[in-house]
């Protein structure tokens, strides 16, 4: 069914405010974000930006929800093309989707900051619609060592056992994911996943310092290595 010139043109019209609005998140900040500046830039009066996002709240979600979905894909990407290369090496399938993460964070640091940053005063993002797009890299990386741990590949985290609430959160996640993957290993998971945005997080937000590592993503590869290991990913 062809799509009419009114739907063109609105479609048009959002596109360009979520690309002002990208682009004053980078220069002015997520808390700076304002309807009226992005129509003034538009060349519109606000009221006709309001008929298509309500409030700077409904930006900000639709920017968080833009800036998941294009880490997403990028991750998606990437594990997608380690995967078709050798569907068994999923050491190259973590150091894929951690390279492609560092490399999205690098390259938009406004956007990062927004979805793993400081939270934005007086702003929260509404889980119905942010949640699924939000956890598209953990679900990715979960798929990662659900397949290893099907191929019998097995963490080396010492065999700690899981108890109490914890046991029963991980058993809830495997129930949900349909996943073979024991709780332990989950658990595992949740620290490679941590690790890996945490290192990046630190990178990102200069936290290392200016002048500590003149080759930071050697350091990164590093961590990926050791993360690898501890995942048991061969």
């Amino acid at each position: 069914m062809p799509v009419s010139p009114r739907a063109k043109a609105r479609a048009q019209t959002m596109a360009d405010i979520l690309r002002l609005g990208r682009e004053h998140l980078a220069t002015d900040g997520a808390a700076a974000l304002s309807l009226r500046a992005i129509a003034r830039e538009l060349g519109v009066v606000s009221s006709a930006v309001y008929r298509y996002v309500a409030s700077r709240d409904e930006l900000l979600t639709l920017l968080v929800i833009d800036a998941y979905e294009d880490l997403g894909d990028a991750v998606d990407a990437a594990v997608d093309a380690a995967a078709h290369s050798d569907p068994s090496d999923f050491r190259a399938q973590l150091a894929a989707l951690g390279l492609a993460v560092r490399e999205w964070a690098l390259r938009e640091p406004a956007r990062y900051g927004l979805i793993f940053g400081t939270p934005v005063p007086g702003y929260a993002a509404p889980a119905e619609r942010t949640t699924q797009p939000g956890t598209r890299v953990v679900v990715r990386l979960v798929g990662i060592l659900d397949a290893a741990w099907r191929a019998g590949f097995r963490p080396n985290d010492g065999g700690r056992p899981v108890s109490g609430k914890l046991a029963e959160d991980l058993a809830r996640i495997r129930g949900e994911g349909g996943l073979a993957v024991s709780g332990e290993a989950i658990a595992t998971g949740v620290l490679v996943w941590t690790s890996l945005f945490g290192a990046v997080t630190f990178e990102v937000f200069g936290q290392y310092g200016p002048d500590t590592f003149t080759d930071p993503e050697q350091l990164f590869r590093r961590s990926l290595d050791l993360l690898a290991d501890l995942a048991g990913l061969g």
